[in-house]
């Protein structure tokens, strides 16, 4: 008998381990299923998914990790956060858990992260969704190069230090949290900002709040892969690939900015009243498309 809403148990806690790092993650159960791999993006956390693994669980055994640094996930020694080690924390956990092949649904850096793997392992990836995760525009990219990579450098060892002298900020109560949450997408219900709190902050000894997240995770290094390069890996994708943007937010549309060319086989929906998060402003809009896709 297929399994059912009623009889799938999930979401369960679990950890793997990366680079020594104790990383965790939540399987939704339904392991006989095909995998379904969501992947949140930066400052954010696994349970943003909520909603859409709720959708799809009876389809795939979906897992949601929460990347180093964020959620409930330990916080690396240092304070370095390439992209490139969410890369091998994603390669590990889908080599150790066996889930080749798998479908990714990823988010903003864990879009990124997704690209960057699936141009990487194309062999292991059936398809992919991303919601704005090519990064910053191609306009954004060359005002960034005026600035000389030493400049750059210096900038970036300025913002370490600032974030190393800087305390997690401390909520009162969880609503106080949950106003910010507001603050930051007000395209969200009230129910689904809650949520996202609750599963967001952790209490501190005082009894105050705080986000999960490492605040080392603000800052982006200034090595890494340049444009040509980054374009090359997307090259290599093999898959069928969604990219899907919010009108409303700032990501530019990859179709008119070029970058959707370096594809094999993508294709671009822009969505109507939604910001950066997609799938939490236009929820019904993105579980249709997503699922049309996947099955098609």
């Amino acid at each position: 008998m297929a399994p059912t809403r009623q009889t799938i148990p999930g979401p369960t806690s679990h950890t793997y381990f990366s680079q020594r790092l104790r990383l965790h993650y939540v399987d939704w159960g339904n392991e006989e299923a095909a995998p379904l791999l969501l992947i949140h993006g930066g400052r954010d956390h696994c349970r943003n998914w909520d909603w859409v693994a709720d959708a799809f669980r009876e389809d795939y055994h979906i897992i949601a990790p929460d990347l180093r640094g964020h959620g409930d996930s330990q916080w690396m020694m240092g304070g370095t956060y390439d992209l490139t080690d969410f890369v091998y924390d994603i390669a590990q956990l889908i080599h150790q858990k066996k889930l080749n092949p798998v479908t990714i649904v990823a988010h903003s850096m864990g879009g990124a992260v997704a690209l960057r793997y699936a141009g990487l392992y194309p062999e292991t990836v059936k398809k992919l969704v991303v919601i704005e995760g090519l990064g910053p525009s191609p306009k954004m990219i060359a005002d960034r190069e005026k600035t000389p990579l030493h400049e750059r450098a210096r900038n970036w060892i300025d913002q370490m230090r600032q974030l190393s002298s800087r305390q997690p900020r401390r909520y009162d109560s969880i609503l106080d949290a949950f106003k910010r949450m507001q603050e930051e997408n007000p395209h969200l219900s009230p129910e689904r900002a809650r949520h996202l709190t609750i599963h967001g902050v952790s209490q501190n000894e005082d009894g105050t709040y705080s986000w999960k997240f490492d605040n080392y995770v603000r800052a982006f290094s200034p090595a890494g892969f340049n444009p040509e390069e980054t374009q090359a890996i997307w090259s290599r994708i093999d898959c069928p690939t969604l990219l899907i943007r919010g009108t409303e937010s700032w990501a530019s549309d990859p179709e008119q900015d070029g970058r959707a060319k370096h594809f094999k086989n993508a294709r671009v929906v822009n969505i109507e009243k939604a910001g950066h998060w997609v799938h939490h402003d236009q929820l019904n809009e993105f579980l249709t498309l997503t699922r049309a896709f996947l099955a098609d």
